[in-house]
């Protein structure tokens, strides 16, 4: 592996356990407080699947590092502006609606990206991503079924729907979007080409929105910033609470 692979794949793995970790934890917020106990028993296993996802990445970053870091100083140790996750993972927990349509939109987006990262000429990269598709399918169905529901519901639970998905749209332009490091790992059939599965994701997105009588928007605004670390003060909140215990006692161990 050449130092300029090995760099773009240490940030690219640093990019996909930033992702999971923060869906993670806003997914985790609403364990205790979901709409009935099944749900909080649901939302605490999808946390967990994105949580464990994240470990794998950090650790993969930590081993490419070598620098003495862990996946727990990747987790923990960093400030918002060093994190590199998706603007629309960070967005605050909102109510259910909310949620459910920002698992939907990376639900079916991690349900094109892993299988293609399943096909990684890097094998750790490959080995998390066949891990991560089978959890995703689950993902996908209980999110769809979820946004059925409350999209052609009651009155209240489709303005809440319909609401989120026009407060959210625009944050999903980012999960497309390619740089020199992505582009690059791309070209060498280590990373993918997200650029390439937005007509897929959208069609995909907008058949179930349109089944839950939900208008899809227009592209008429568009947010960036995540990937090179501009985030919104939502991010900054969610890692105080996030990483309290760990940065009041460093190198602790339990």
């Amino acid at each position: 592996m050449s130092d300029a692979i090995k760099a773009a794949t240490l940030e690219y793995a640093t990019r996909l356990g930033d992702d999971a970790v923060v869906l993670g934890h806003r997914i985790s917020e609403w364990v205790s407080y979901g709409p009935f106990l099944e749900e909080d028993i649901a939302y605490a296993n999808v946390s967990l699947d994105y949580v464990g996802r994240a470990r794998m990445f950090y650790t993969y970053a930590a081993e490419l590092a070598d620098d003495g870091r862990t996946e727990d100083d990747f987790a923990y140790m960093r400030s918002d502006r060093d994190y590199r996750n998706l603007l629309l993972l960070e967005m605050p927990r909102g109510d259910f609606a909310y949620s459910q349509v920002r698992q939907l939109l990376a639900d079916v987006y991690y349900s094109l990206v892993l299988p293609k990262l399943a096909q990684s000429k890097d094998e750790r990269l490959a080995a998390v991503a066949a891990k991560s598709v089978k959890e995703t399918k689950y993902h996908v169905r209980r999110s769809r079924d979820w946004v059925h529901r409350l999209g052609d519901g009651t009155e209240e639970s489709h303005k809440r729907t319909q609401k989120a998905v026009d407060q959210l749209w625009g944050y999903t332009h980012e999960m497309f979007d390619m740089d020199e490091t992505e582009q690059l790992l791309a070209d060498n059939g280590i990373g993918v080409d997200v650029s390439k599965l937005r007509d897929q994701w959208h069609k995909e997105v907008s058949a179930i929105l349109t089944e839950a009588t939900i208008t899809v928007p227009e592209d008429s605004w568009a947010v960036r910033g995540g990937r090179t670390g501009y985030h919104t003060e939502n991010l900054g909140h969610m890692l105080t609470q996030m990483q309290i215990v760990h940065r009041s006692h460093p190198g602790c161990q339990w």
